[in-house]
C-alpha cells in the first residue's frame, strides 16, 4: 500500500429526501476555522431559504452540512469510516468582476489497497477508503505538536476545502470582491439574481474531492509520481483513439488542449447520457461566401435565448460604438443599426451579457462575440447586475482565429451565417453520445480536464462555471455527476 500527501488541486464550481444514516454514507464537516472568522463569524444573520442559522458562520456550518447530506444520502454506506471534509471560509482570488468561489479535492491518495481495481493506480482518500471497506489511514486526528487546524495536521481527512470569505464584501487590502454578488445561504434554489447558491457550489467542489478529479498535471501531462490515476483511465482522446493512461507525457498535454476531443467513456456516465443531456448540439454555420462557409465551434452563454434549429440566420454585421475601441460594443450603439443583424462584437472591457444586451438594443437578432486571445471560444458567463430574461436573443462566441476569418471577409464583402443547433448530437457530448470533458487552449488551471465541457445543455453541476440555473440534484436525469463517481468506483 503506498500514500502520499496530495495539496488540493481544483480552483473553481433537486432537493432529495435523505436516506437513513444507517443506508447512507458519512459525510462529516470538520470546522478548521479560527476564532471569530469564517465558520465561527458572530455577524447575525436573518433566516434565509430554510437556514436558521443565527450568524453567518452558523449558517456557513449549516449549508455545508445540507451539502455533506446531499452526497452521504446518494453514495453507498460505509459505517466503517467517516469521509471528512476540512473546511475553511478563506480570502480568495477575486476581483471587482470575477472571484474564485472556492476549491476542493483529496488530501491523500492511495494506490494498491486491498479492494484497489487496478493496480499502481491512485484513488483519492474517500474512494479508496469505500473500495477498501475500512479507514486505510485512520491514525490520531490531531498530530502531536502540530496546530490542529493547520494543513499538515489534515492528513487524516479527506477531503481539503476551502471558500471565499471576501465574496460580495471585500478583499483583505480594501478592493471590492465581485460587486456583482455574495452568497446565498439558503438551502433552496431560490436564489436571488445578485447571490451565489452557496449549497451547489458545495455539491460541485465536494464532488471533486470524492473523485471527479485527475492527478495529471493539464500543462505538462505528468502523471502524479509518475503513476496513472482511475480518472484518467476513462479520459479517450477521439482524435488519437487513445486513453491518457496509455499516453506519454507530451501526448497528454497537447490532449488536454483538443478541444471537444476528449470524452469520459465510464459505462454509467455513457447510458446516463441519453437521459440528461439534450439534443441539439450548438454550432454556427457560415453559410456565404464560399471561401469561408463550413461550421464553427462555440461557446455558449449561460444568458438568452436557447438555441434552436434551425436557427437564426442573418447577415454578420461588426459592431461600432463610437469611442476609440469600436468594436467591443461597451457603449450605446445607435438605435436600430443592428435591425436584422447577427452582431459581431470583440471581447474585452465590459461583460458579456451586457454586450448582448446593447447589441439587442440596436436590433440583432443573435451576438457572435469574438475572443482577443488565441485559443477556444470562450463560455459566456451571465452579468449579475442584468434582470435574468432581459436578454431574449441568441449568444455565442468564437476564436480569434475564426474571429479573424469572419472579419477579413467583412472587409470584402457580406457574410451570412446562422446561429443554431445540430439536433442528431447532444449538447454535452460527441457523436457517438460519450460525454465530453472540457479541454479548451490553453490550458486552465484548475478548470481544464476535471470538468465537464461547458456546452452541456442542460448546465451541468460540474462544468467549470456555477450557471445560475442549476439545481442540488447530484443524478440523473438531472446530472452526470454521480454517474461519474459510480464509474470511478463508487
Amino acid at each position: 500500500m503506498r500514500t502520499k500527501l496530495l495539496v488540493s488541486l481544483l480552483t473553481l464550481i433537486l432537493v432529495l429526501t435523505l436516506s437513513s444514516p444507517a443506508f447512507a454514507a458519512k459525510v462529516k464537516i470538520v470546522n478548521g476555522d479560527g476564532p471569530g472568522e469564517g465558520f465561527n463569524d458572530p455577524t447575525p444573520a436573518a433566516l434565509v431559504g430554510g437556514n436558521k442559522g443565527k450568524t453567518v458562520g452558523e449558517q456557513r456550518q449549516i449549508a455545508f452540512q445540507f451539502a455533506a447530506n446531499i452526497w452521504g444520502a446518494s453514495l453507498p454506506a460505509n459505517e466503517d469510516f467517516q469521509i471528512r471534509v476540512f473546511s475553511r471560509f478563506n480570502p480568495l482570488s477575486c476581483t471587482a468582476t470575477s472571484a474564485v468561489l472556492g476549491s476542493a479535492g483529496a488530501i491523500t491518495v492511495f494506490s494498491d489497497f486491498p479492494g484497489a481495481t487496478f493496480p499502481a493506480t491512485w484513488y483519492g482518500s474517500a474512494l479508496s477508503n469505500k473500495l477498501a471497506g475500512f479507514d486505510l489511514f485512520p491514525g490520531p486526528k490531531v498530530l502531536p505538536g502540530v496546530d490542529p487546524n493547520s494543513f499538515d495536521a489534515r492528513q487524516f481527512d479527506d477531503i481539503n476545502a476551502q471558500f471565499n470569505s471576501s465574496l460580495g464584501g471585500t478583499n483583505p487590502d480594501g478592493s471590492p470582491c465581485f460587486t456583482g454578488g455574495g452568497w446565498y445561504y439558503g438551502l433552496d434554489t431560490n436564489t436571488p439574481a445578485n447571490r451565489i447558491n452557496l449549497v451547489v457550489v458545495l455539491l460541485h467542489e465536494f464532488a471533486h474531492g470524492l473523485g471527479f478529479q485527475s492527478f495529471v498535471n493539464s500543462s505538462n501531462g505528468a502523471e502524479f509520481l509518475g503513476m496513472d490515476d482511475i480518472y484518467e483511465r476513462h479520459l479517450f482522446d477521439t482524435t488519437t483513439a487513445t486513453y491518457w493512461n496509455v499516453m506519454t507525457n507530451m501526448q497528454r498535454a497537447t490532449s488536454a488542449t483538443n478541444f471537444r476531443r476528449v470524452v469520459f467513456d465510464g459505462a454509467n456516465v455513457t447510458a446516463a447520457v441519453p437521459s440528461v443531456l439534450s439534443l441539439g448540439t450548438p454550432v454556427l454555420t457560415v453559410n456565404s461566401p464560399g471561401g469561408i462557409a463550413g461550421v464553427y465551434p462555440i461557446g455558449t452563454a449561460s444568458f438568452g435565448a436557447a438555441l434552436t434549429s434551425p436557427g437564426v440566420t442573418g447577415d454578420v454585421m461588426l459592431v461600432n460604438d463610437g469611442v476609440p475601441v469600436l468594436t467591443n460594443g461597451c457603449e450605446p450603439l445607435a438605435a436600430g443599426s443592428l435591425t436584422g443583424n447577427i452582431a459581431l462584437i470583440d471581447r474585452g472591457v465590459c461583460t458579456f451579457e451586457s454586450k448582448a444586451l446593447r447589441a439587442q438594443t440596436a436590433g440583432a437578432t443573435a451576438v457572435i462575440i469574438g475572443n482577443n486571445v488565441a485559443g477556444t471560444p470562450p463560455g459566456l458567463g451571465d452579468d449579475a447586475t442584468i434582470p435574468p430574461g432581459t436578454v431574449t436573443i441568441p449568444t455565442v462566441s468564437v476564436s480569434l482565429a475564426d474571429r479573424n476569418t469572419i472579419v477579413t471577409a467583412l472587409g470584402l464583402g457580406t457574410v451570412n451565417a446562422t446561429v443554431g443547433v445540430n439536433l442528431t448530437v447532444r449538447a454535452g457530448a460527441d457523436a457517438a453520445g460519450r460525454a465530453l470533458i472540457f479541454t479548451p487552449n490553453p490550458v486552465q488551471g484548475g478548470s481544464s480536464v476535471s470538468h465537464w465541457d461547458t456546452i452541456a445543455t442542460p448546465n451541468q453541476l460540474m462544468e467549470p462555471s456555477i450557471n445560475a440555473d442549476l439545481t442540488h440534484s447530484v443524478q440523473s436525469p438531472q446530472d452526470l455527476t454521480l454517474e461519474l463517481l459510480r464509474d470511478v468506483g463508487w
